[in-house]
């Protein structure tokens, strides 16, 4: 909004201004200003240093403990930003948002794989990213709606009032149970009992409290989740842990979310047609995502974007469905981008088409990339290693979060559509990654899914067969798969 902008990065007004006496180079510098992106960037570096700390919380305390504490941070973070006289209380405010985030972020996958049968964890764990869908395209029809506003309160009533959601997080937490796995894990077992009859409707618990009773044990065991960079048969959860993040921002996801007004504003859109832009994006992405809570743990057919019907099983495969798409979008979004820039005025016909090549990539975003990010990290380890693989996660997440967003508009402004290029490339990279060393963990349940490893043709080399038990080679020992 040019009010926010007027009073607290005036030198990217007067770039504007500039870029609009020029063609050509002008139009991608215009948003180029190290001070906007980094305030932009500086929640995700609190993020960064906040999924460490909410590791510990996590074990010691308990995921709704973390998730109530990240709803408080970001309730404090908004009201700060939203009275904020100055920068320095602008970027306060933001880094208490990257707390909250760091916090939520570590608790919330967590919290729902631990709660959610195997069957359906896939898809209850998608619902974090669902809520994040509403969440997006709640914030962007709020901005749309506040740009209408006087310049000084518009912004305001838009950062004030993110702080609404954080609230139901911190009383919703509150007044959740802790997941089984938690209790068992600190010595609480007639609690994590009475939870697990709770949950799953049935008396009969006490095969499934067997399974979390042993790995509460082997955690005990080991040197806690410090274990997890410690012995080689958690190196592929580590390595899947740090990449999975990785591969999720370089999409590109997030120059389109973080700068998408910013982007429509340089190809020659009006300020309200371009937060109008990116709000049916976001309508978009919500679509995309009931599509992949609907698939990703289900048998069976569902509607691509891109196909006619497909038989698709799992998160694999829904990843490479994802990154092709995603792949064949960006291509196409550089080429529109290039010659949209051969004239000063751009026609209309090329931003609409833009808009649409945009949704398309980000729809696929939404239904691989987007949430099974969040949910295989979850997946891949054991009790022990399970809050610290979450809090590599984050971190990583929100690092490579910085990087793009202190970033992106210095790419454009020097690199200029070859940014989107890099993208594309990065994308067939993950996708080969994806095809060659990511097994499925659909069905698998948590107390047994670090054995996929051992059966992979790759990192079966790498952890050696059932290393905690190298005389077991029977049939017994396989996952087991629940349809």
């Amino acid at each position: 909004m040019d009010g926010f902008l007027e009073r607290f990065f005036p030198q990217v007004l007067a770039q504007r201004k500039e870029a609009a006496q020029h063609s050509g180079n002008a139009h991608y510098c215009q948003f180029d200003s190290q001070v906007l992106e980094l305030w932009q960037s500086s929640m995700y570096l609190a993020g960064a240093c906040a999924g460490l700390v909410a590791s510990w919380v996590s074990s010691q305390c308990g995921r709704k403990v973390t998730m109530a504490l990240g709803g408080l941070a970001f309730v404090l973070g908004s009201a700060l930003q939203a009275t904020a006289p100055e920068i320095v209380q602008l970027v306060i405010g933001r880094i208490l948002l990257g707390i909250g985030i760091g916090f939520a972020n570590q608790a919330c996958p967590l919290y729902l794989s631990e709660m959610a049968p195997s069957h359906l964890r896939g898809s209850l764990n998608i619902c974090f990213q669902l809520a994040t869908a509403v969440g997006i395209l709640a914030a962007n029809s709020l901005n749309y709606g506040t740009s209408h506003l006087a310049p000084n309160v518009g912004w305001r009533l838009s950062l004030g009032l993110v702080g609404v959601p954080a609230v139901l997080v911190l009383l919703g937490s509150l007044a959740l149970p802790e997941t089984p796995s938690s209790l068992m894990q600190r010595g609480r077992e007639q609690e994590a009992r009475k939870v697990l009859v709770a949950i799953r409707g049935t008396a009969e618990v006490e095969a499934e409290l067997a399974e979390i009773r042993k790995a509460a044990g082997d955690a005990k065991a080991s040197s806690g989740g410090l274990v997890l960079f410690r012995h080689r048969r958690h190196l592929p959860q580590l390595l899947w842990c740090i990449a999975m993040p990785i591969m999720q921002q370089y999409t590109g996801i997030n120059a389109f979310m973080f700068y998408a007004p910013q982007i429509f504003l340089i190809l020659g859109m009006a300020q309200k047609a371009s937060l109008l832009g990116i709000l049916i994006v976001s309508g978009v992405n919500l679509l995309a995502t009931v599509l992949a809570i609907y698939a990703v743990d289900r048998r069976g057919h569902y509607a691509s974007f891109l196909s006619s019907i497909c038989s698709m099983v799992g998160r694999r495969k829904l990843l490479l469905a994802g990154g092709g798409q995603m792949l064949t979008a960006q291509v196409a979004a550089t080429a529109l981008i290039y010659f949209t820039f051969q004239s000063a005025a751009p026609p209309f016909y090329s931003l609409v088409l833009l808009e649409v090549v945009i949704c398309i990539f980000s729809s696929a975003f939404c239904y691989s990339y987007g949430p099974l990010a969040w949910l295989i990290p979850t997946e891949l380890g054991e009790l022990s290693t399970r809050s610290m693989g979450q809090s590599v996660n984050v971190t990583v997440q929100f690092l490579a979060s910085f990087s793009i967003a202190q970033s992106f508009m210095t790419l454009m402004c020097h690199v200029q559509w070859g940014t989107f290029l890099f993208f594309a490339g990065c994308v067939a990279v993950m996708t080969t990654c994806v095809a060659l060393l990511l097994p499925e963990t659909k069905g698998v349940p948590l107390e047994e899914v670090s054995r996929i490893w051992e059966q992979h043709p790759v990192w079966g080399r790498v952890v050696g067969r059932n290393l905690r038990n190298p005389a077991a080679h029977s049939e017994q020992d396989q996952p087991k798969i629940l349809e």
